[in-house]
């Protein structure tokens, strides 16, 4: 009876110690990170402001930016707070398809920051008939669900 029972206990320690040591099978392959996905989809972002400027559609531009009141604008000696706020003084400054002129960004550096947070510097200019207003932008974006989107705009001129 011990025999058994020392059998058993050995036949049962013996299989305790294979189970432990097999790592744990993985339902589905985690993705690796890829920087270089994440530049470009930041980019896309932008590129699609400037075609919705570029055709006077500012809400289109606004698209871009997280709709939520945790958006931060700052420009000029101003901070703004909120999607609707940052629309409204778009709509004010730009008026018409004059004063918006032609939207161009330059010099883009997209620093990515994680699988879910990026960051670009660049320059913007604006081409009108009557002046070419230029300055230097920095923001931030994250991703919220499938979207890249601007949570901070600080953009001077």
């Amino acid at each position: 009876m011990r025999r058994r029972f020392a059998a058993g206990l050995a036949v049962l320690a013996g299989l305790l110690l294979s189970i432990s040591c097999e790592p744990p099978a993985l339902e589905e392959p985690i993705p690796e990170f890829d920087p270089q996905t994440v530049a470009a989809a930041v980019l896309e972002v932008l590129d699609l402001q400037v075609e919705a400027w570029n055709d006077g559609d500012i809400d289109g531009f606004m698209a871009g930016y997280l709709n939520s009141d945790e958006l931060r604008f700052t420009s000029g000696n101003e901070v703004r707070y909120g999607w609707r706020l940052t629309r409204q003084r778009y709509h004010e400054r730009y008026p018409d398809r004059a004063a918006m002129g032609t939207l161009a960004f330059e010099n883009l550096d997209v620093r990515v920051l994680s699988e879910h947070a990026a960051n670009v510097f660049g320059r913007f200019r604006l081409t009108r008939e009557s002046d070419e207003p230029t300055g230097l932008f920095t923001l931030l974006l994250e991703q919220h669900g499938e979207q890249w989107l601007i949570v901070a705009d600080h953009t001077s001129q």
